[in-house]
């Protein structure tokens, strides 16, 4: 049987035509629509209309983008994921991982609860609220202030005094507030670890004469040193248990007293500047993963379908 793979993406670029061709190369067939253009429709089957497959539910869908929008419609769109998953259709991410990841506050809470070392971190509303957190918390250094939705490094800005909170206009009345952490540079770095199905694919540093050390703001990727990979593979397994998500793009932190924090858990990763100093497959590894979770599925289904005598188990492996 053709598995029917779904991708929700905006527009198709180079690591998204790689996952497409990985899942084709792997028998399936596959169609690839913004999560905008999955509606619900009672008057169908299933609820739900997909113009890539038309009546006939997907057997897995993985979500590179939601895609910017009102409030109404991103919550729709998430509506959409959440019944999936309650017709028992994979998505990776989950609605529910993704709602985590996309709120910083959330996923800091997260990772915090985890146990994992990340800078103290205070996301509130109002502008007066977001001035008295400064007024207490500069005292010991500088903050950090990012949009608490956003990605890639925009809107990122450094607060090093109360002057330099911005009208709540600008922050839609949310101010998300975070220790800076002091490092090494120029050049700074980072790590970005990739995580899929409960293991480390591959990682990469980050170096940049810009303190916010996104590929997108112009840091260059590299090799992480061997020494510190055992570290950031512990902390990016556990950061991405925390958020429960099947896939992820883990940033961690080395810090200038030698610690390493986890800054953020990305539930839509991009890996363009990964895949150029690595030799795996990061979109056939996605694509492997997903067709593993789906063979031992359907396995596991077979097994509890057959007739068996009263009290005997099911076996599990």
């Amino acid at each position: 049987m053709t598995r029917k793979i779904l991708i929700a993406n905006n527009q198709s670029g180079n690591r998204t035509t790689a996952l497409v061709n990985a899942f084709r190369q792997r028998g399936c067939q596959v169609a690839m629509e913004p999560l905008s253009a999955l509606e619900f429709d009672t008057e169908r089957p299933h609820g739900l209309s997909f113009a890539g497959f038309g009546d006939a539910l997907p057997d897995a869908l993985v979500v590179r983008s939601v895609g910017a929008g009102t409030f109404e419609a991103v919550t729709r769109r998430l509506g959409v994921l959440h019944a999936l998953r309650k017709l028992s259709v994979p998505v990776w991410n989950s609605a529910q991982a993704i709602e985590r990841c996309v709120d910083k506050s959330m996923t800091t809470f997260l990772v915090k609860n985890a146990g994992l070392p990340t800078p103290p971190t205070f996301s509130v509303e109002g502008f007066d609220a977001a001035r008295a957190v400064a007024e207490r918390e500069l005292r010991r250094g500088p903050l950090v202030l990012k949009p608490l939705f956003g990605s890639q490094g925009r809107g990122i800005r450094r607060i090093d005094r109360t002057e330099d909170l911005p009208p709540p206009e600008e922050m839609d009345d949310t101010y998300y507030l975070q220790r800076y952490v002091e490092r090494a540079g120029p050049p700074f770095c980072d790590f970005r670890v990739f995580v899929c199905a409960g293991r480390v694919v591959e990682m990469m540093v980050r170096r940049g004469n810009n303190w916010i050390t996104n590929i997108q703001r112009g840091a260059v990727p590299g090799l992480v040193p061997q020494d510190l990979r055992a570290r950031l593979s512990d902390y990016a397994l556990a950061a991405v248990a925390a958020v429960e998500a099947d896939f992820a793009g883990v940033d961690i932190m080395p810090a200038a007293d030698g610690s390493l924090q986890v800054i953020e858990v990305n539930s839509m990763p991009a890996w363009s500047g990964l895949q150029s100093v690595t030799k795996a497959d990061i979109a056939g590894t996605i694509a492997d993963e997903m067709m593993r979770f789906l063979d031992e599925r359907e396995r596991f289904a077979s097994l509890a379908a057959l007739p068996r005598s009263a009290g005997e188990a099911v076996p599990v492996s």
